[in-house]
């Protein structure tokens, strides 16, 4: 996920709690996609993905600012 921030998003891993709580947030909600696939209903499936794309969107404004801010 965002191969162009892989530096940035390893600093504020370690240097913006909230940051680091969305990034952990949206790795769970992957995983529980990808372990639910074939097990649950395809509705379940959307808000999950909709859930992750939302905590995308998160942190790729926190990077945006803080790439323009560096």
């Amino acid at each position: 996920m965002f191969p162009e921030y892989r530096d940035l998003i390893t600093k504020l891993k370690t240097t913006d709690h909230h940051f680091q709580n969305l990034f952990d947030k949206h790795n769970e909600l992957d995983q529980q996609i990808k372990n639910k696939e074939a097990h649950v209903s395809e509705a379940e499936i959307e808000d999950l993905k909709k859930q992750k794309l939302a905590l995308k969107d998160e942190l790729y404004a926190i990077l945006r600012k803080a790439s323009a801010a560096a």
